[in-house]
């Protein structure tokens, strides 16, 4: 295929907007990169980025005077980003490196689209495309990409060294779009050029092991940088491999998106200190942390389905998903119950957490004073409510209120 004229993306009227604003008066401005890979292999397209031979002032300049937001978000490299209704486009003037250090790069600006897709990472990455969706490939993106192999532009090495996050880009471009083996040039290249992940800021890491983790293909090619020597200095520890694999059998058979943290957890977490290490290393988010030390904790019994009730009430319904499925990951392939794990799940799907029916005030007017052992009081009736499957009778709830009773006697009997 040579065009995209029937992407749906190209006829919105945003889109369109820009491009008739940006072109003409002697400039050319192109869509660029991932919308034009992703329009050609029939994949969604979220963002759409623009290439231009404008200079980053003159963007700004016809985008206001049309009405349109003009925000300077990279103008040192070229980049301006304009706002149509809403919708943001990057539009980043042509360009080519005339300095780099392995993560950031001095640039000069030009007007020569072959030197521009020349300086870019992979092949199927600097795919241009008119407005009208003529595809205009310099790098024989097309044929990459009709193959689904990641190829770096020119020699792999020098690639690589112009950033070294390219090494990672690679192994998450081909988990999400390659099929077959990886590229050997650039496998090559990619372990020989390994030592300079070492220069890369953490954030900028662990942002693109995520995104590899979310892939389709993130079992294998995280398996790939093991054998590699890759994933142990990006993680440093090993990985579990062979649960990713169960992992991703079992986001397969419940038909669920696949979820970075939960692959990540899975791969990488036995003990709490394995999530405190992949937060330092990866400057993870508090959030992603505390998923982390959750399945860290998690136990096989939650497998049993007995303890569904409780479990979903003691972690919520998406804790509680978490830590099931990364046990039934754990667990050996003839460990776990897909009928059990469907109907677990189903039950997190349409799970409301019952309030607590029994107040602080009920043990006070008994007798138990505010403090530790009305603390205590609460805690052994909650414990018991759960265990009875959250009872809402009168009945149950006083023969509950009376054990309490009876064991705040015990601990307060000298």
């Amino acid at each position: 295929m040579r065009d995209i004229a029937s992407a749906p993306f190209l006829a919105e009227a945003p889109l369109r907007r820009v491009l008739d604003v940006l072109n003409g008066a002697g400039e050319e401005t192109r869509i660029v990169g991932g919308a034009v890979r992703n329009a050609l292999m029939g994949l969604p397209v979220a963002d759409v980025d623009l290439a231009t031979t404008a200079l980053p002032q003159e963007t700004a300049r016809r985008a206001e005077a049309a009405g349109l937001k003009a925000v300077p978000t990279g103008i040192a490299h070229g980049t301006v980003t304009v706002v149509c209704a809403g919708t943001p486009f990057e539009v980043t003037t042509l360009r080519e490196d005339v300095e780099t250090d392995g993560r950031h790069a001095t640039v000069r600006f030009g007007r020569d689209w072959a030197r521009d897709a020349q300086r870019r990472d992979f092949t199927m990455n600097a795919l241009f495309a008119t407005k009208n969706g003529e595809v205009i490939d310099l790098v024989a993106g097309l044929d990459d990409l009709a193959a689904r192999r990641v190829r770096f532009i020119g020699v792999p090495e020098q690639r690589i060294r112009e950033d070294y996050l390219r090494i990672l880009r690679l192994f998450r471009f081909h988990a999400g779009y390659g099929a077959g083996p990886l590229d050997p040039a650039a496998l090559s290249a990619a372990i020989r050029c390994r030592a300079g992940l070492r220069n890369l800021s953490r954030e900028r890491v662990g942002a693109e092991m995520l995104k590899l983790l979310a892939a389709t293909r993130a079992p294998e090619t995280v398996r790939l940088m093991g054998d590699t020597g890759l994933l142990a200095m990006v993680m440093g520890g090993l990985g579990h491999f062979e649960a990713l694999d169960r992992l991703a059998g079992l986001e397969t058979a419940l038909d669920r998106t696949p979820d970075a943290i939960l692959r990540l957890g899975v791969l990488a977490v036995r003990i709490v200190e394995d999530a405190d290490r992949l937060l330092e290393r990866l400057r993870l988010s508090k959030a992603a942390h505390r998923r982390l030390t959750g399945l860290a904790e998690a136990s096989p019994r939650l497998l049993d389905e007995t303890a569904t009730p409780a479990a979903l009430y003691a972690f919520g319904a998406p804790g509680f998903v978490d830590r099931l499925l990364y046990m039934a990951a754990l667990s050996p392939a003839h460990g776990a119950d897909m009928a059990v794990l469907r109907r677990q799940v189903a039950a997190a799907a349409q799970w409301v957490s019952p309030a607590f029916p029994i107040r602080a005030e009920t043990f006070i007017a008994r007798g138990i004073p505010p403090g530790p052992h009305l603390g205590a009081a609460l805690a052994h009736a909650r414990a018991a409510w759960v265990g009875a499957g959250f009872p809402e009778d009168a009945d149950s709830i006083d023969t509950i209120v009376d054990d309490a009773l009876v064991n705040a006697a015990r601990l307060t009997r000298p």
